[in-house]
């Protein structure tokens, strides 16, 4: 046995040992896919693990996340710092190995995945992002942006149909450094992939405009060289590489749907490790091994030094171009709220979603790393940055996507955009379509990064569109999501504080949640508004004498809490108002401030034009 084949073993066996220990988890993708990790961590793929967040480094999603154990072991055996005992505790509660990857979690892991196909939307964002970046900051001698984004799943992920929404905006936008590995099996949990999955998905791929490679044998490491080679070759499309493969491969159980997501089990483990030649002591990797692996990290580590020489040069030579990319990556942000807000000076009414487009003609002067659009309502959802050009295949500088009728995939293309770094994302649709996007907001909940949905439309306001545009449960939906934050303005002034909160806050999605009717620009207020909207909630409009009653209002409702509390005054009954724009904002307060604002023992009354909690 070579010390190829050894360390394509060590792979295999570790996951497999992982799975065995945990008496839980998925063995069959590890054992079928030990060689194109290997293949492409070991030889391909540029990253330090020294350094797991270099900025120019490749990145690996593993979308099929179920296979997790996989991507543990790739960690250890490359130095990133995870040890056999992490390995040991795979999906123990509260180890750094749980049961899918978790961003954030365990260092070298580029993002959440479980959902099948997600972190193919989010390849395709992450290759968006690179490709932004190189076309504003390259300059010929100096390709400074210049990496990979790598994506390995399955038959699941390609029956998605998220995946298909991601990749024909990946094929629209020629995003020729995105690679998605084809991990294709013909296994599913139920057994051949034949009895739902017949179609030729190179041929689709084809279609979206993927440059498609196979390789015949997914134990034939040269070819899969070959495979990547030729994929960065291709300088005009993204590349699909389908690898065919043997599901728990070495296996008694290879080619079954019993090794999809069931421990192997002691004997057919015991089997397994006979059969590859390898010691039955759990956990076990022969010293030549760690040996090989070790001696790869040498040349890791230079490709980051050899990028920082580059650097040094590129910011002798282009200072200003340099401090901009440099703030980029840090996220640096300055806000100037009161410019945000003396846009409303003299307006008297304003759609919330049309004060909202007003505030990102001013953002998008502020923040360069401000980039967004719509599903293919742009002119609706008023997301459009003038004078910011377009993302396109001929244009990968342009500032406004077009993310075309795909609310999932935009969900997880921001996602990625964030999660790559350099950049503030957006994505506007209308608020009953948040459904669509649900999954994608839950998942950027959990990761807590900074991917921003303007969702407008959002009540019964919008009348002549019928029940099925009349969002009256979604709001409170995406309220009891965790980590998201939820904001309903009430006016273009708190739109404007809205989009403050968005902006900066860095560890949370958040929705904001805009009207298409004209409401009125509560500019008597505006003193107040611009202390307190940040606080979630806040008194409005205090009562003359002592309130009887606080009445709360959101968005579009607190035009109506300000009548009734004038027509209440005129039969002697004190109320207050108070504005509610975020639950959660508002729930991160003192007690104490929470208290001065909804005082116990004063009946308070909620208008919100949807069903309640």
């Amino acid at each position: 046995m070579n010390i190829e084949q050894k360390s394509v073993n060590a792979i295999r066996v570790l996951a497999a040992d992982e799975v065995q220990k945990a008496n839980s988890g998925h063995p069959g993708l590890p054992l079928g896919c030990a060689p194109v990790a290997y293949e492409l961590w070991g030889k391909h793929m540029n990253h330090n693990p020294k350094n797991p967040k270099w900025v120019n480094r490749d990145r690996f999603i593993l979308s099929g996340g179920h296979g997790s154990s996989m991507l543990y072991a790739l960690l250890h055996l490359f130095g990133y710092g995870l040890t056999v005992e992490d390995l040991k505790n795979f999906r123990q509660d509260g180890s750094l190995t749980p049961g899918h990857p978790e961003y954030g979690h365990t260092v070298g892991v580029e993002a959440t995945t479980g959902p099948l196909g997600a972190g193919m939307g989010m390849a395709v964002g992450m290759a968006m992002a690179e490709a932004h970046l190189a076309a504003t900051f390259n300059k010929p001698e100096f390709p400074v942006v210049d990496h990979y984004t790598y994506v390995l799943g399955g038959d699941g992920c390609m029956m998605e149909g998220i995946s298909s929404e991601a990749f024909s905006l990946a094929g629209t936008l020629g995003l020729s450094k995105l690679i998605v590995i084809y991990d294709s099996n013909k296994i599913s949990i139920e057994g051949s992939t034949d009895i739902a999955f017949t179609e030729n998905v190179q041929k689709r791929m084809e279609a979206f405009g993927f440059q498609t490679i196979t390789v015949e044998d997914g134990n034939d490491l040269e070819a899969i060289g070959k495979a990547i080679e030729e994929a960065k070759a291709d300088i005009a499309h993204p590349s699909l590489i389908i690898v065919r493969t043997h599901i728990g491969f070495g296996s008694p159980k290879q080619d079954s749907p019993s090794c999809h997501g069931e421990p192997l089990g002691a004997d057919a483990l015991t089997a397994t490790k006979e059969k590859a030649g390898w010691p039955q002591e759990m956990f076990y990797v022969p010293a030549e091994a760690k040996e090989h692996f070790a001696a790869k990290l040498p040349a890791c580590a230079k490709a980051e030094a050899d990028w920082n020489d580059l650097m040094k040069d590129y910011a002798m030579c282009y200072p200003e171009l340099a401090e901009e990319l440099a703030a980029r990556i840090a996220g640096n942000v300055n806000i100037d709220l009161e410019a945000l807000e003396a846009i409303f000076k003299d307006t008297a009414k304003s759609a919330t979603r049309a004060s909202s487009g007003d505030v990102i003609q001013k953002l998008a002067e502020q923040i360069p790393a401000l980039v967004g659009g719509s599903a293919d309502l742009g002119p609706s959802n008023k997301t459009v940055m003038k004078n910011s050009g377009y993302f396109s295949k001929l244009d990968h500088k342009g500032r406004n996507i077009h993310f075309g009728v795909r609310e999932h995939a935009m969900g997880t293309v921001l996602n990625g955009i964030s999660l790559h770094g350099g950049f503030i994302p957006f994505g506007g649709t209308f608020l009953v379509f948040a459904d669509f996007l649900r999954p994608t907001i839950r998942m950027a909940a959990l990761m807590g990064i900074q991917s921003i949905f303007v969702l407008t439309h959002d009540s019964i306001a919008l009348g002549e569109d019928g029940p099925t545009h009349q969002p009256i449960e979604t709001t409170m939906g995406l309220r009891l999501i965790p980590n998201v934050s939820v904001i309903r303005p009430a006016d273009a002034l708190e739109t404007a504080v809205a989009w403050q909160q968005a902006v900066l806050n860095k560890t949370k999605p958040t929705c904001l949640l805009l009207s298409r009717q004209n409401l009125p620009v509560m500019n008597e207020y505006a003193a107040t508004i611009h202390a307190n909207a940040a606080k979630g909630a806040y008194v409005l409009s205090p009562a003359k004498e002592a309130a009887k009653v606080i009445l709360i209002g959101t968005g579009s409702e607190v035009e109506l809490a300000l009548k009734a509390q004038a027509k209440l005054a005129e039969e002697g009954i004190a109320a207050s108002v108070v504005s509610m724009p975020s639950w959660d904002l508002f729930d991160a307060q003192s007690e104490e401030y929470k208290e001065s604002v909804l005082p116990a023992g004063v009946v308070k009354f909620a208008v919100e034009a949807g069903v309640p909690y």
